[in-house]
């Protein structure tokens, strides 16, 4: 009896202990759980405010992707109205070009016109000319007696006088005719045109006035030194004082032809020197010779010249209309030269054909022109 009491106490001592240390150990999974949930609550927490960074950082991103864009935009717009800004400029560059390249091409024309009417007044009023070689005496004036020795040291004077003829180029198919008389020429004039006639043919030629080339008269004063004379070539490496020297002591040697020399100005930089002498006409006989001989180091030739100054007085222009020559213009060809020139001489002879006497005539037929020179009373 007493056994079985200790065996049932036992059991339930043994039941105890069982559901304690399920207890204990259900706490600890309960405990395990807390620090689990706790764990996760954190996580969550952290994740939440991860979250919520990724969503600030998302809205940044975006807010910054939407000013990149607007910027983007902007700068579209803003590139479309450069583009549309520099079409308008380049379209007005180009017509400023355009404008530009006409104007290029009208100045050209212009120029090369204004070059034209230039070479042509060129031409017209030219007034160089190579002159014929002539003879010219120099008189010596009479002497009054006392002044002898003055009027000797006096220099060479010429005065020369130079008149152009007046010219006219004629072209195929023009002739040129002088009347005796004034009237003759007023009177063929008056017709609108003339009819010469040939053997088998007629020619209508027009006759009209026409204007003659500009002519000029001037004249030339000439001055000879007789006592200065120019010397060329003339080479040295010594001082220009030794230079002079050698040159006054060389052109004063009689036995050379020279003469006491006064002064000697030499211009190294043109190998150039002007001897002035004493004696008036010793520099006019030297000039005479062309050259001479000197002591420059060595004995060498040099160019010797006169010395003259020159001045060109009452000049004149002119340019008219002659009163006795008349123009024929539009005269076919027919083959003879010189018939023509007749044919047209005897027709303007007739006065019947309103003409008269005719001092000359001239002819210019095909493939050539002439130039024909009108005396001043013409």
């Amino acid at each position: 009896m007493f056994g079985g009491e200790t065996d049932a106490a036992g059991n339930q001592k043994q039941g105890e202990h069982t559901d304690s240390a399920e207890l204990i150990q259900a706490r600890l999974e309960l405990q395990a759980w807390k620090c689990k949930v706790e764990q996760a609550d954190r996580d969550k927490s952290r994740l939440i405010m991860r979250k919520l960074e990724e969503e600030e950082e998302k809205n940044k991103a975006l807010e910054k992707m939407k000013e990149l864009h607007n910027k983007r935009q902007d700068e579209e717009k803003e590139r479309k109205q450069k583009s549309q800004t520099l079409k308008v400029e380049l379209a007005r560059a180009l017509q400023r070009k355009k404008d530009l390249v006409d104007r290029l091409k009208r100045s050209k024309d212009q120029l090369e016109q204004k070059r034209n009417e230039a070479q042509r007044l060129q031409h017209r009023f030219k007034i160089r000319a190579d002159l014929p070689d002539k003879p010219v005496e120099f008189v010596k004036p009479k002497s009054s007696g006392e002044g002898d020795a003055s009027s000797s040291e006096e220099p060479i004077r010429g005065q020369f006088r130079v008149s152009q003829q007046g010219a006219l180029l004629l072209k195929p198919g023009q002739a040129l005719i002088t009347f005796e008389e004034e009237k003759v020429l007023s009177q063929v004039l008056q017709m609108d045109k003339c009819s010469v006639s040939f053997d088998d043919q007629t020619l209508d030629v027009k006759p009209k006035r026409f204007r003659t080339e500009p002519t000029v008269q001037f004249e030339v004063h000439l001055s000879v030194s007789r006592s200065h004379l120019d010397v060329a070539e003339v080479a040295s490496a010594m001082p220009r004082e030794r230079v002079e020297e050698c040159l006054a002591l060389s052109f004063s040697r009689p036995s050379r032809g020279g003469a006491e020399v006064k002064n000697v100005q030499y211009k190294p930089q043109k190998n150039t020197a002007r001897v002035t002498f004493l004696k008036p006409g010793v520099a006019e006989w030297l000039a005479l010779r062309g050259e001479y001989s000197v002591d420059l180091e060595f004995q060498t030739k040099v160019k010797v010249f006169p010395v003259f100054e020159f001045e060109l007085q009452k000049f004149q222009t002119s340019c008219g209309v002659p009163k006795r020559t008349l123009l024929l213009d539009g005269i076919r060809d027919t083959g003879d030269e010189e018939e023509v020139q007749d044919q047209l001489e005897i027709h303007f002879q007739k006065p019947s054909n309103g003409g008269g006497e005719i001092e000359n005539t001239k002819y210019c037929g095909p493939g050539r022109n002439v130039l024909a020179f009108l005396s001043p009373d013409h």
